[in-house]
């Protein structure tokens, strides 16, 4: 079993359209670099550049924000969904 990965719209570029993937991680931080690895471009998009995801990237790990959970060492076991939205801001 694996990890189950929501891609958002704009990031499905990369994914060949893709709006799920599975991979298989560890921890939010193990699978931001799976994505990369499978995805290359992808942690670029997510993380800042001290490796930190960005403040408009949100992540939420079976429907829980992992800013509330331990950020990016919030651990996954198999058959956790992970979802990555981007923040949308309007006026």
């Amino acid at each position: 079993m694996a990890i189950k990965v929501r891609i958002p719209t704009p990031l499905q570029k990369l994914t060949q359209e893709k709006p799920e993937v599975e991979l298989h991680a560890s921890s939010i931080e193990h699978l931001i670099q799976e994505l990369e690895h499978a995805y290359p471009g992808m942690k670029a998009r997510i993380c800042d550049e001290s490796g930190n995801v960005r403040r408009f990237i949100n992540i939420f790990l079976n429907e829980e924000d992992i800013r509330f959970l331990s950020r990016e060492k919030t651990a996954l076991k198999d058959g956790d969904e992970v979802s990555i939205l981007p923040a949308i801001a309007g006026g």
